[in-house]
C-alpha cells in the first residue's frame, strides 16, 4: 500500500496539474470507486459538475481536494489506485474507474484502480480538513508536528514499537516499508517494547523516520511494481535504496549478517538478527 512518500509524491502532481482548473464533467465507470460516498455515483458527480479545484493536500496517506464550495473531493489509493493526468485523447487504462474533465479542454484526471481497495468521496464542508480524516494524526513532515507530543505519547504506549509506528492516530504517513527502514537505522527491533525506550533513543527513532521519510520523497517514493505511480505514470525508485524491507537472506549493509523475515501483522517485517536482536525483556535502552 502507498505510503506518505508515495502519497506526497502523487500531492504535488495534483497540486501542479489540477489546482484552479474548473471540474467540467465527472464519470463514474465503477460504482465500486465512490463506495464511501453514499448517495451514490448521480450524486457525486452533480455535487462536483461546475466546482474549480482550489488546492490538492494530504494527511497521512490520504488526499483531498478542496472545491470553491467549501466541500472537497477526499480519496485513497488502497492497493493499487492511481490518479493520473492524462491526455483527453489517451488510450482509456483498463481499470478506469473515475474520469474527471475539465472546462479548459486541457489533460483529463483519471482514478484507476486495479484491484477496487481505494476510493473518492465527497467530503461536505471538508475543504479545510475532512471529517472523515481529522483522526489521523499529523505526520513528520508536518511543520506542526510535534516531536516532543510524539515522543512523549510513544513512551506511554504498552505495545511494541513497530506497531506503535503503524498507529496512524500517533503518526500518519509512516507504513511497513518505512517502519522497518528506521527501525533498522535506530537499531531497534519491531517487538521493542515502546515503555522500555529511553527520550534518547525515541527521538532517535523519530529522526531516522523523518530521514527515511525525507529520502524516498527524493526519489518519488517506493515502486515494487507498476501499481504505484506518480501523476505521470512513472515509478519511483527508492527500492533502490532500501536497507533492510524486501530483502531476506542478503546480507545486512552495516554487519554483513543474512537479513531475516518475521511474520507481523498478517505481512512480513525484515531485520537484521545482528543488529536488531530480537528483545527478551523490558530493557531500556
Amino acid at each position: 500500500m502507498p505510503e506518505l512518500p508515495e502519497v506526497e509524491t502523487v500531492r504535488k502532481g495534483l497540486e501542479t496539474w489540477v489546482t484552479g482548473r474548473r471540474i467540467a464533467l465527472v464519470e463514474v465507470r465503477h460504482p465500486r470507486a465512490i463506495r464511501r460516498h453514499l448517495p451514490g455515483a448521480a450524486h457525486f458527480a452533480a455535487l462536483l459538475a461546475g466546482r474549480t479545484i482550489t488546492a490538492a493536500r494530504r494527511r497521512g496517506k490520504y488526499l483531498w481536494l478542496p472545491l470553491d464550495s467549501g466541500d472537497a473531493v477526499i480519496g485513497h489509493l488502497g492497493m493499487s489506485g492511481q490518479l493520473l493526468v492524462q491526455p483527453a485523447d489517451a488510450p482509456e487504462e483498463t481499470h478506469l474507474r473515475v474520469r474527471f474533465t475539465f472546462d479548459d479542454d486541457g489533460p483529463e484526471l483519471r482514478f484507476v484502480d486495479q484491484r477496487t481497495f481505494g476510493g473518492l468521496a465527497v467530503s461536505a464542508g471538508g475543504a479545510e480538513l475532512p471529517s472523515e480524516i481529522a483522526h489521523i494524526a499529523r505526520d513528520p513532515m508536518d511543520p506542526l508536528f510535534s516531536d516532543t507530543g510524539f515522543t512523549a505519547a510513544l513512551r506511554r504506549r504498552r505495545t511494541e514499537v513497530k506497531r506503535a509506528l503503524l498507529d496512524q492516530t500517533l503518526i500518519s504517513g509512516v507504513g511497513n516499508i518505512y517502519a522497518d527502514e528506521a527501525l533498522w537505522r535506530s537499531r531497534l527491533h519491531g517487538a521493542r517494547p515502546t515503555d522500555a525506550l529511553t527520550r534518547p533513543a525515541a527521538d532517535r527513532l523519530l529522526g531516522h523516520v523523518r530521514d527515511v521519510l525525507t529520502e524516498a520523497l527524493g526519489q518519488g517514493g517506493t515502486s515494487f511494481d507498476a501499481l504505484y505511480v506518480n501523476v505521470n505514470g512513472e515509478s519511483g525508485y527508492f527500492d533502490r535504496s532500501l536497507d533492510v524491507y524486501g530483502r531476506e537472506g542478503l546480507p545486512c549493509h552495516r554487519c554483513g549478517a543474512p537479513i531475516r523475515r518475521e511474520a507481523f501483522m498478517n505481512r512480513s517485517s525484515f531485520s537484521c538478527p545482528r543488529c536488531q536482536p530480537r528483545p527478551r525483556t523490558a530493557v531500556r535502552v
